[in-house]
């Protein structure tokens, strides 16, 4: 039997129908529930100022000299006059090798020489008494011709005889062997007792000259033209930092490569250290770092605010109101710490260097200072997503502007944005139930 409502029961339905759909209306869509918070950034600022022109490299130490020590002549080592890597100077004893031989040999020569010597006086006498006979018609031509020939064989035998003597007494002074260099001595690769041959393969020791010293490096073959000019203006300084050092050494450019690495279009270049300290050891590594001149008042910026993409180099600019811009830039030198700008940002202007991800054009920002924690740099970090190390793992650089995850969280629902939670579902409810009742 269908039951007829009364007017009060017909009232509520209506009160409780227009509670919800009120309700329902207010509730503000997902992702529009006002403007998003600000994006927390760090920032730096462009400044104008001079700054040097640098080159930065990996190079190697190499030493100006370096000699092997071989015997000159053969024989048993008697006596090893070093340590090994012992610092020597030039004419410092280093082996001795058994004289005695060649002590005979220079005693025979020289004993020669004094034998034809007193043969020499002998064939002047004959030669002068034959040119009197022949004079005197009392002997023939031929007999003075004689004893002319006697008399210049004995004096080219002399001649050889003292040739010998010195070359004698040469071999009897390499018995003794000396560094030819200032420097430091490496492994002793022959013993004392060993017999050796004039010459051999295998040297005695190795001798590397440690001061001065070279530093071995290459740059881009488009540095070129510039590094040529710079050097005809005056010596160019070079700094060479050893891993774990703590103060860089300090030298010249000494040297330019007449040829460019086509396989690595790079050209080699050496630079001389006094190296009084032997900081720099042979075959080390080491960080360079070549100053060609400097830049007077350039725009620089911190080099994280430069963010590279398919559209170039660009920077975030904050204006006012905490407001950022993508500003395009042409950047001509950029290191590990700054970027000379050469247009497209004035001195003075405030960039974003960490927290670009969430960025895009327009977004408010909110500006954070302090360090990153470890491990990241919290958005948009070096270690975050966004940041420069993300940009490298990535491959793309900075991500441009309209690609930037941008877009607000929805804004929940409260206080001046229409009904709560609570009050929502407390009136969907009631109209749930009128209509059962219904």
């Amino acid at each position: 039997m269908k039951r007829n409502r009364s007017g009060p029961e017909r009232a509520a339905l209506a009160l409780a129908l227009a509670l919800a759909s009120c309700a329902m209306e207010s509730k503000p869509p997902a992702g529009r529930g006002g403007p998003p918070p600000p994006v927390p950034v760090r920032v730096g600022r462009a400044e104008r100022k001079s700054v040097p022109v640098r080159l930065s490299a990996i190079g190697t130490v190499v030493p100006i000299r370096v000699v092997a020590i071989r015997p000159r002549v053969g024989g048993q080592i008697v006596a090893v006059e070093f340590e090994e890597g012992q610092a020597v100077r030039a004419g410092d004893v280093l082996f001795r090798i058994d004289p005695r031989p060649f002590e005979v040999a220079l005693a025979q020569a020289e004993a020669a020489v004094r034998r034809d010597k007193a043969q020499l006086a002998y064939r002047r006498a004959e030669t002068g008494r034959y040119r009197t006979l022949v004079e005197r018609e009392m002997a023939a031509r031929d007999q003075l011709d004689q004893a002319r020939a006697n008399l210049a064989t004995l004096e080219a035998a002399i001649a050889a005889g003292e040739a010998g003597v010195a070359a004698a007494r040469l071999n009897l002074e390499f018995t003794t062997i000396t560094s030819p260099i200032d420097g430091r001595t490496g492994s002793l690769l022959v013993t004392a007792g060993n017999v050796v041959s004039a010459g051999g393969d295998k040297p005695l020791v190795v001798i590397h000259q440690l001061r001065p010293i070279h530093v071995s490096f290459a740059v881009p073959e488009r540095e070129l033209p510039e590094v040529r000019v710079r050097q005809a203006e005056g010596p160019l300084r070079v700094e060479a930092l050893p891993r774990g050092a703590t103060a860089p050494s300090r030298g010249r450019l000494a040297f330019v490569d007449n040829t460019v690495d086509p396989a690595t279009g790079t050209i080699r270049l050496k630079a001389v250290f006094d190296n009084e300290d032997e900081s720099l050891w042979p075959g080390q590594f080491v960080d360079v770092v070549l100053t060609l001149g400097e830049l007077a008042g350039v725009v620089v910026v911190p080099a994280a605010a430069v963010q590279t993409g398919q559209d170039g180099r660009t920077v975030f600019v904050v204006g006012a109101g905490g407001v950022v811009e993508v500003r395009p830039v042409r950047v001509s030198r950029m290191d590990e710490r700054e970027a000379v700008v050469d247009e497209g940002l004035a001195g003075g202007e405030t960039v974003v260097t960490d927290g670009h991800l969430r960025l895009r054009p327009g977004s408010r920002v909110k500006v954070v200072t302090g360090e990153p924690a470890a491990g990241g740099r919290g958005d948009g970090s070096r270690g975050a997503p966004g940041g420069r190390e993300e940009q490298r793992r990535r491959g793309t650089g900075a991500a441009p502007a309209d690609a930037a995850s941008g877009a607000p969280e929805p804004a929940a629902a409260g206080p001046g944005g229409g009904a709560a939670p609570g009050e929502a579902a407390a009136l969907e409810n009631g109209a749930a139930e009128v209509a059962t009742r219904r």
